[in-house]
Protein backbone atom coordinates (compact mmCIF):
# COMPACT_ATOMS: atom_id res chain seq x y z
CA UNK A 1 0.00 0.00 0.00
CA UNK A 2 2.19 2.82 -1.49
CA UNK A 3 2.49 5.97 0.81
CA UNK A 4 0.97 4.72 3.88
CA UNK A 5 3.82 5.51 5.77
CA UNK A 6 4.65 9.08 4.82
CA UNK A 7 2.73 10.64 7.80
CA UNK A 8 3.96 7.90 10.11
CA UNK A 9 6.89 10.42 9.59
CA UNK A 10 4.62 13.18 10.55
CA UNK A 11 6.69 12.39 14.66
CA UNK A 12 9.38 13.48 13.35
CA UNK A 13 10.90 17.02 14.43
CA UNK A 14 10.98 18.01 18.14
CA UNK A 15 13.19 20.70 18.24
CA UNK A 16 10.79 23.20 19.19
CA UNK A 17 8.49 21.45 21.42
CA UNK A 18 11.10 19.43 23.13
CA UNK A 19 11.15 21.53 26.25
CA UNK A 20 7.48 22.07 27.36
CA UNK A 21 4.59 19.24 27.75
CA UNK A 22 2.67 19.45 24.05
CA UNK A 23 -0.85 17.98 24.36
CA UNK A 24 -0.55 14.72 22.05
CA UNK A 25 -2.89 15.47 19.09
CA UNK A 26 -0.98 19.29 18.75
CA UNK A 27 2.29 17.26 19.07
CA UNK A 28 0.90 14.78 16.30
CA UNK A 29 -0.32 18.01 14.04
CA UNK A 30 3.14 20.17 14.55
CA UNK A 31 5.66 17.67 13.38
CA UNK A 32 3.48 16.48 10.65
CA UNK A 33 2.86 19.42 8.62
CA UNK A 34 6.53 20.29 9.71
CA UNK A 35 8.00 17.16 8.10
CA UNK A 36 5.72 17.18 5.24
CA UNK A 37 6.80 20.41 4.59
CA UNK A 38 10.68 19.83 4.55
CA UNK A 39 9.66 16.72 2.00
CA UNK A 40 7.59 18.62 0.02
CA UNK A 41 11.13 21.05 -0.64
CA UNK A 42 13.65 18.55 -1.26
CA UNK A 43 13.80 16.92 -4.74
CA UNK A 44 16.19 14.32 -3.50
CA UNK A 45 13.86 12.58 -1.05
CA UNK A 46 10.90 13.19 -3.87
CA UNK A 47 13.20 11.52 -6.61
CA UNK A 48 14.09 8.18 -3.92
CA UNK A 49 17.00 9.50 -1.95
CA UNK A 50 16.50 6.38 0.90
CA UNK A 51 19.60 7.43 2.56
CA UNK A 52 18.70 11.02 3.10
CA UNK A 53 14.88 10.13 4.04
CA UNK A 54 16.45 7.80 7.02
CA UNK A 55 19.05 11.19 7.77
CA UNK A 56 15.72 12.93 8.09
CA UNK A 57 14.07 10.13 10.14
CA UNK A 58 17.44 9.18 12.36
CA UNK A 59 17.93 12.82 13.16
CA UNK A 60 14.22 14.19 13.62
CA UNK A 61 11.79 10.85 14.73
CA UNK A 62 13.76 8.92 18.07
CA UNK A 63 12.61 10.75 20.69
CA UNK A 64 8.96 10.31 19.80
CA UNK A 65 8.74 7.11 19.53
CA UNK A 66 8.26 4.21 22.35
CA UNK A 67 10.24 1.76 20.82
CA UNK A 68 10.77 -1.14 23.43
CA UNK A 69 6.91 -1.06 24.05
CA UNK A 70 6.65 -0.90 20.21
CA UNK A 71 9.30 -4.71 20.13
CA UNK A 72 7.03 -5.91 23.48
CA UNK A 73 4.10 -5.52 21.67
CA UNK A 74 5.01 -7.06 18.32
CA UNK A 75 6.58 -10.18 20.08
CA UNK A 76 3.84 -10.29 22.52
CA UNK A 77 4.44 -13.08 25.34
CA UNK A 78 7.85 -14.34 23.23
CA UNK A 79 9.03 -11.04 25.22
CA UNK A 80 9.30 -12.80 28.25
CA UNK A 81 11.39 -15.87 26.67
CA UNK A 82 14.01 -13.20 25.62
CA UNK A 83 17.00 -12.55 27.87
CA UNK A 84 17.75 -8.66 28.91
CA UNK A 85 20.52 -8.92 25.58
CA UNK A 86 18.57 -10.69 23.06
CA UNK A 87 15.88 -8.11 24.08
CA UNK A 88 18.11 -5.31 23.43
CA UNK A 89 18.84 -6.33 20.37
CA UNK A 90 15.51 -7.26 19.40
CA UNK A 91 14.30 -3.84 20.25
CA UNK A 92 17.25 -1.88 17.94
CA UNK A 93 16.88 -4.45 14.87
CA UNK A 94 13.02 -3.65 15.20
CA UNK A 95 13.58 -0.04 15.43
CA UNK A 96 15.76 -0.42 11.83
CA UNK A 97 13.34 -2.09 10.47
CA UNK A 98 10.66 0.34 11.39
CA UNK A 99 12.79 3.43 10.42
CA UNK A 100 13.66 1.80 6.84
CA UNK A 101 9.89 1.23 6.33
CA UNK A 102 8.98 5.15 7.28
CA UNK A 103 11.87 6.64 5.10
CA UNK A 104 11.08 4.56 2.26
CA UNK A 105 7.62 5.98 2.31
CA UNK A 106 9.07 9.61 2.89
CA UNK A 107 10.32 8.93 -1.00
CA UNK A 108 6.97 8.10 -2.23
CA UNK A 109 5.04 10.84 -1.11
CA UNK A 110 2.85 12.53 -3.94
CA UNK A 111 1.20 15.73 -2.10
CA UNK A 112 -1.10 13.92 0.14
CA UNK A 113 -3.08 15.74 2.22
CA UNK A 114 -4.19 15.06 6.06
CA UNK A 115 -7.07 15.24 8.00
CA UNK A 116 -6.67 15.81 11.59
CA UNK A 117 -10.24 14.73 13.47
CA UNK A 118 -11.12 16.45 16.68
CA UNK A 119 -9.56 15.22 19.95
CA UNK A 120 -10.75 15.23 23.54
CA UNK A 121 -8.57 14.10 26.60
CA UNK A 122 -10.14 13.54 30.05
CA UNK A 123 -7.53 14.78 32.39
CA UNK A 124 -5.19 12.89 33.95
CA UNK A 125 -5.41 10.40 30.82
CA UNK A 126 -1.89 8.76 29.97
CA UNK A 127 -2.89 6.56 26.95
CA UNK A 128 -4.21 8.53 24.24
CA UNK A 129 -5.65 8.08 20.06
CA UNK A 130 -4.94 10.58 17.99
CA UNK A 131 -7.35 9.85 14.80
CA UNK A 132 -5.98 11.49 11.45
CA UNK A 133 -6.93 10.40 7.41
CA UNK A 134 -5.17 10.67 4.70
CA UNK A 135 -6.64 12.54 2.04
CA UNK A 136 -5.59 10.67 -1.54
CA UNK A 137 -5.26 12.53 -4.89
CA UNK A 138 -7.66 11.77 -7.43
CA UNK A 139 -9.72 8.58 -6.52
CA UNK A 140 -7.32 7.21 -4.21
CA UNK A 141 -9.16 6.03 -1.51
CA UNK A 142 -8.76 7.93 1.65
CA UNK A 143 -6.72 5.84 4.70
CA UNK A 144 -7.35 6.28 7.99
CA UNK A 145 -4.36 6.76 10.40
CA UNK A 146 -4.49 6.35 14.09
CA UNK A 147 -1.35 7.16 16.73
CA UNK A 148 -1.58 5.55 20.06
CA UNK A 149 0.59 7.69 22.72
CA UNK A 150 1.61 6.98 26.14
CA UNK A 151 2.88 10.00 28.56
CA UNK A 152 6.32 9.36 29.38
CA UNK A 153 6.94 11.94 32.33
CA UNK A 154 6.12 15.33 30.82
CA UNK A 155 6.44 13.83 27.20
CA UNK A 156 4.06 11.93 24.99
CA UNK A 157 5.58 8.76 23.01
CA UNK A 158 3.86 7.04 20.13
CA UNK A 159 3.62 3.03 20.70
CA UNK A 160 1.64 1.99 17.71
CA UNK A 161 -0.03 2.79 14.93
CA UNK A 162 -2.93 1.98 13.00
CA UNK A 163 -3.54 1.94 9.33
CA UNK A 164 -7.40 1.72 8.10
CA UNK A 165 -7.86 -0.13 10.78
CA UNK A 166 -4.78 -2.87 11.41
CA UNK A 167 -1.91 -1.79 14.19
CA UNK A 168 1.42 -1.81 12.16
CA UNK A 169 3.07 -3.42 15.56
CA UNK A 170 1.05 -6.38 16.03
CA UNK A 171 1.06 -6.43 12.30
CA UNK A 172 4.16 -8.51 13.21
CA UNK A 173 3.47 -10.69 15.60
CA UNK A 174 2.27 -13.60 13.69
CA UNK A 175 5.54 -13.36 11.69
CA UNK A 176 7.15 -12.85 14.61
CA UNK A 177 5.63 -15.95 16.64
CA UNK A 178 6.00 -18.16 13.75
CA UNK A 179 9.83 -17.63 13.33
CA UNK A 180 10.61 -18.04 17.45
CA UNK A 181 8.19 -21.36 17.02
CA UNK A 182 10.75 -22.49 14.42
CA UNK A 183 14.08 -21.11 15.20
CA UNK A 184 14.05 -19.18 18.93
CA UNK A 185 14.52 -16.20 19.65
CA UNK A 186 18.04 -16.17 17.25
CA UNK A 187 16.51 -17.18 14.90
CA UNK A 188 14.35 -13.82 14.93
CA UNK A 189 17.20 -11.65 15.44
CA UNK A 190 18.61 -13.40 12.50
CA UNK A 191 15.80 -12.89 10.08
CA UNK A 192 15.75 -9.02 11.84
CA UNK A 193 19.04 -8.62 11.24
CA UNK A 194 19.00 -9.86 6.79
CA UNK A 195 15.84 -7.87 6.26
CA UNK A 196 17.75 -4.74 7.81
CA UNK A 197 21.08 -5.60 5.99
CA UNK A 198 19.35 -6.14 2.87
CA UNK A 199 17.46 -2.83 3.18
CA UNK A 200 14.17 -4.78 3.12
CA UNK A 201 11.02 -2.58 4.10
CA UNK A 202 7.42 -3.43 4.97
CA UNK A 203 4.17 -2.48 4.79
CA UNK A 204 0.82 -2.96 6.48
CA UNK A 205 -0.82 -5.80 4.81
CA UNK A 206 -4.13 -4.99 3.23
Amino acid sequence: MKSLFVFLGGLLIAATVMAQEVAPDVLVKTVTNEVLDIVRKDKEIQSGNTKKAIELVETKLLGHFNFTRMTQLALARDWRVASPAQQKILTDEFHSLLVRTYSKALTEYKNQTIDFKPFSMKAGETDVRVRTEIKQSGAGKNIELDYYLEKSGAAWKVYDIEVGGISLVTNYRDSFAAEVRNNGIDGLIKSLQAKNKSGEATSVKK
